[in-house]
């Protein structure tokens, strides 16, 4: 069987303006992810996820671990943000200390603003 073609901009943006089963975002999801389009599998996941599908769910946190590993503010906020939560100063002030350690500058100064505000 042929993989699952990545639709292009609009017609992602289409199916997830309408009612997207689960499943069908799962499968989305996994696609991007194997193309190593992360950001892009976030708003399927979220939507696999509303479905209340656990395994949409551990992808998101495998995201949000890896942003913390590489020192990622973007992807830990868009990742944190699809599994509705907040993160903590502690986990900001690890994304930084991570970003510096990766020679993200950017990440990091951003990561060190955010646990100042957090805290």
């Amino acid at each position: 069987m042929a993989p699952m073609k990545l639709p292009d901009p609009l017609s992602r943006r289409h199916l997830l303006d309408r009612a997207l089963e689960p499943a069908k975002a799962l499968a989305l999801a996994k696609r991007y992810l194997e193309d190593g389009r992360e950001v892009e599998a976030i708003d399927f996941l979220a939507v696999a996820r509303a479905g209340s599908n656990e395994e949409a769910r551990e992808a998101l946190v495998s995201l949000r671990d890896e942003a913390l590993e590489r020192g990622d503010v973007f992807l830990m906020r868009v990742s944190s943000r699809a599994l509705d939560e907040e993160p903590s100063q502690r986990t900001w002030q690890a994304l930084a200390d991570a970003a510096s350690r990766a020679g993200r500058s950017k990440d990091a100064e951003t990561a060190q603003r955010l646990a100042a505000v957090d805290g």
